[in-house]
């Protein structure tokens, strides 16, 4: 559909979605920077903090080149956040895990994020689980 022939509705709602992402992208750098990080290590860091994972998965959920993760992970292993690990499955591949500052760290960084939760907190538990499903299912 091109911008042309969206309906006014369509529209608003893209530069909602727009205006959302840039904020929540900003306040991200901003908590990142707090405790002496880029917005991609913490990101990284966070979805280390859900499981550990091996380098090409990281590289494929954060959308950017392994060799890219290989820079980030060994900054962040040089902090002492994030240690690499043999895969109990397969020994010859190499698993980024959080050490527990690292999981405090990215607690922390959840944490200081009130952009989103201030503004859901307004919303009743069956708005907040609407916009749940409807935000998923706009990404399948």
């Amino acid at each position: 559909m091109s911008t042309s022939r969206m309906d006014p509705v369509t529209l608003e709602v893209v530069d909602l979605i727009g205006a959302v992402v840039a904020r929540y992208h900003e306040e991200y750098e901003h908590a990142a920077a707090g405790h002496q990080l880029t917005g991609a290590q913490a990101k990284l860091l966070g979805l280390l903090s859900l499981e550990p994972l091996p380098m090409r998965k990281i590289a494929e959920r954060l959308k950017c080149e392994p060799s890219n993760v290989t820079g980030i992970v060994d900054r962040l292993e040089g902090r002492g956040l994030v240690e690499r690990r043999p895969d109990p499955a397969d020994r010859r591949v190499k698993m980024a895990a959080p050490t527990e500052e690292g999981l405090r760290t990215a607690a922390e960084l959840r944490a200081s994020l009130g952009f989103a939760r201030e503004p859901l907190a307004g919303l009743s538990t069956a708005e907040r689980v609407l916009l749940r499903d409807l935000l998923k299912r706009m990404l399948d």
